[in-house]
């Protein structure tokens, strides 16, 4: 199978894609298995095991409360935010709760839910055991899921025949039109068909829904990455979960936005890029409403970028115009996200921040340098660039909370992502280093990294720092 552009960017909550959504659509994907059975109204008891990353950072990330609002039926894209705290107390409380909001279980917190934070399943960090249990004790239906990053599950069954198949993964040329499994093929198929990237991907992406429905739901993306800097620009007081960090972005946005203010009016839009990106994961460290992009931890760089582009880049043009370049944008951006969950991971638990930040910041390089008018290879080397510089860099969240260092990071990456683009427009787009080399040698500096820098708060940051 080809990748789905909306296997990229998924809408949904914080703090964290991998933490949050992936385990709320595990937890309804084992309910939905059971009700395919029509054995629901037999369930009993359910018990929850969380495993490696989601044993360590799962308190801090919202682990707990998303699996909760899991087994009543909540689903990311559609879930009240605000509603899933007051949920989760009230089963804590009451030690009930509702089976997909109709048949009402005891659940006992303390042990129907239990985080092993000494085991890790070998196929995946991010392991959720699932068992549901008859009246009499006997099970009535088992199943291991993995969240492989962004909000993507497989079972215990399919990431077994990933692992053995590569095209499960990457598909054949039957798969789609522009069947691609490597930039390589993408400057191939460009050249040979006079097409952007941007339009091979909008052509494959076809084969999922009709044209309309596609624009529309690449607008319906925008439209919610564009409110999550609004609610984050306007919304003050202090950051949930204990270490007292204070909500700056609506400081920041001020502080740009002000003739004469505290610093340079020069770097004005680079403030405001940082003002958007802070704000968007404000947002995201609260649980609110956003959208992988591709994961939550890094869902601010490419709102950030995007939103530079429509404030600064455009001159006077139609409401359609606009329309057309925000969706040119988010499908060369999709396209080279598709690359990273192809050949290598956009799991921080595997490949660390590099594989969050770093593809972010290179998928947005990418997509502004689209829409500025580069060619392909520029496009390639943009996006090459940006991760070229990101390499390495770990995930050692302070606390486990999706807060320092990852909310400063995604205004980093912003910034990084709009430079790699004027560079790689600075000239005709011929490089030493491809897209295709950083993406391998992200995926082998990320199997190199010590456990203990890939999202376990074991290391780096996460243990100099103390937590207060």
């Amino acid at each position: 199978m080809n990748y789905s552009v909306f296997e990229v960017f998924r809408i949904g909550i914080g703090p964290s894609s991998s933490h949050t959504v992936g385990p709320m659509l595990a937890v309804n994907r084992f309910l939905g298995e059971i009700e395919a059975r029509s054995l629901l109204k037999q369930v009993a008891q359910v018990q929850v095991h969380l495993f490696g990353s989601l044993a360590l950072t799962g308190k801090g990330h919202g682990t707990d409360n998303a699996v909760l609002a899991g087994l009543t039926g909540a689903l990311p894209d559609q879930v009240d935010p605000t509603s899933i705290i007051p949920l989760t107390e009230a089963i804590k409380k009451t030690g009930h709760l509702k089976l997909m909001n109709r048949f009402e279980i005891p659940f006992d917190f303390n042990q129907h839910l239990v985080f092993h934070y000494q085991l890790s399943l070998p196929q995946h960090p991010n392991g959720i055991v699932l068992q549901a249990f008859y009246d009499d004790g006997d099970s009535l239906h088992r199943n291991t899921y993995f969240s492989i990053g962004g909000g993507a599950v497989l079972d215990e069954k399919e990431i077994a025949n990933t692992s053995k198949n590569s095209s499960i993964v990457k598909g054949s040329p039957a798969a789609a039109p522009y069947w691609f499994d490597s930039a390589a093929d993408l400057l191939r198929m460009g050249n040979e068909n006079t097409l952007s990237i941007a339009d091979m991907v909008w052509q494959n992406e076809l084969k999922y829904q009709d044209a309309t429905t596609t624009r529309n739901k690449l607008l319906r993306v925008w439209e919610v990455m564009n409110a999550s800097i609004e609610r984050g620009l306007s919304t003050e007081g202090m950051l949930p979960g204990g270490l007292k960090v204070n909500r700056r972005a609506h400081l920041i946005y001020k502080q740009a936005s002000t003739v004469g203010g505290k610093l340079s009016s020069d770097f004005q839009a680079m403030d405001m890029v940082s003002a958007f990106a802070i704000a968007v994961n404000e947002e995201n460290a609260c649980g609110g409403r956003v959208v992988t992009a591709p994961t939550n931890g890094s869902a601010g760089v490419i709102p950030a970028v995007l939103s530079y582009f429509t404030r600064f880049c455009q001159q006077q043009r139609t409401q359609k115009e606009i329309e057309d370049n925000i969706i040119k944008f988010l499908l060369t951006a999709a396209g080279i996200g598709m690359l990273y969950k192809k050949n290598a991971s956009i799991s921080a638990a595997e490949m660390g921040c590099q594989g969050e930040i770093g593809v972010s910041c290179s998928m947005a390089a990418g997509g502004l340098a689209a829409v500025l008018g580069a060619n392909n290879e520029q496009i390639e080397n943009a996006a090459e660039i940006a991760m070229e510089h990101n390499l390495g860099m770990s995930c050692d969240p302070i606390g486990g909370l999706v807060q320092i260092p990852c909310i400063e990071r995604n205004s980093m990456g912003a910034v990084k992502a709009i430079n790699a683009a004027r560079l790689a427009m600075m000239h005709e787009g011929s490089h030493i280093v491809s897209l295709d080399a950083v993406i391998e040698t992200m995926r082998q500096t990320g199997i190199d990294m010590q456990s203990k820098y890939k999202e376990t708060a074991l290391g780096g940051l996460a243990i100099n720092v103390v937590a207060c």
